[in-house]
């Protein structure tokens, strides 16, 4: 892989030319999950050896803050049960999770750009005020249950955590496969950790406070991610920001390009510590995102598997 930044051009190319439409059929609203077959579901399954579980969500977020602007809801109700003493419990959960502080999976209908949304399909069609008629969430009812590739940014580094003034790029991304002595397979989910915890912990501005100026993912990782064939990108840091090339997306972009699916603010430090610990970077990852009719995504808890 060349190690250079791409030009517009080539970008423009990465999510035009070199996309997934028609893959899996014109009117396929799957995606890449397509690959997760039931023989992917079972070899994932054969890399459960000592049960260690994972999780990579971060806790549901009631509290406002600058990455926070519209904080979940959770109202509790406690109700008696006639004379006896006893009672019950009830709740009420509300929340906009798309942004930057909701662990929360994109669907295919979550974003696109001037060329359409995934397969080609318009916008102005298929979105209603009632929900998307394409490419909507509950088309991965069945859950994205597949082999985790955890590519570990911050310790190839050296640093603590990825930085505005150092994006991940693509050649990088290939550099920590060989170095972990990992190989990407068809329907895998791709795990990008930047360092986002630690970021915040130096006393760098709260993730996404800037929606303006954010490290993360160059728009360079287009390129590994489509030839890489994963079903899903779980990260962290998400886009770099500025993406500086005056386009809409950039590595959101495959989400309408590729078919894939994006687990936005994932909690990885846990999870990059457990593959270190294991010794392996390789698991069973489950994401099983609510069945929403018509939903651009939903909130999830995903769970690694070793």
């Amino acid at each position: 892989m060349e190690r250079r930044i791409p030009t517009k051009e080539e970008v423009a190319a990465y999510l035009k030319e070199d996309n997934n439409w028609g893959r899996w059929g014109k009117d396929d609203q799957v995606g890449a999950v397509n690959m997760v077959t039931n023989e992917k579901r079972a070899a994932a399954a054969r890399l459960v050896k000592t049960g260690r579980a994972v999780s990579l969500s971060r806790e549901f977020p009631k509290l406002p803050a600058p990455n926070n602007p519209t904080p979940a809801q959770h109202f509790m109700k406690r109700s008696t049960r006639g004379d006896t003493g006893g009672g019950m419990a009830t709740d009420y959960y509300g929340i906009a999770y798309h942004g930057t502080a909701t662990t929360h999976l994109d669907a295919l209908c979550h974003v696109w750009d001037h060329n359409g949304m995934w397969n080609g399909a318009d916008p102005n069609e298929v979105i209603t005020f009632d929900g998307s008629v394409w490419g909507s969430v509950e088309h991965w009812k069945e859950g994205i249950i597949t082999r985790g590739v955890l590519l570990d940014v911050p310790k190839h580094r050296g640093k603590p955590y990825v930085t505005q003034e150092e994006p991940i790029h693509a050649w990088e991304l290939e550099d920590i496969a060989k170095e972990q002595g990992v190989k990407m397979e068809p329907g895998d989910a791709l795990v990008v950790y930047g360092g986002r915890e630690k970021w915040n912990e130096d006393g760098n501005p709260l993730w996404g406070s800037d929606p303006n100026l954010r490290p993360g993912l160059h728009a360079s990782c287009l390129k590994f991610i489509k030839d890489s064939d994963c079903c899903v990108l779980v990260w962290d840091m998400m886009d770099h920001t500025p993406n500086g090339y005056d386009i809409p997306w950039s590595v959101h972009g495959s989400i309408f390009a590729y078919g894939i699916g994006l687990l936005d603010n994932s909690l990885l430090q846990p999870l990059a510590e457990a593959c270190a610990e294991e010794g392996r970077y390789e698991f069973m990852l489950t994401i099983n995102p609510l069945r929403v009719v018509g939903g651009t995504g939903s909130p999830v808890n995903p769970v690694a598997l070793f």
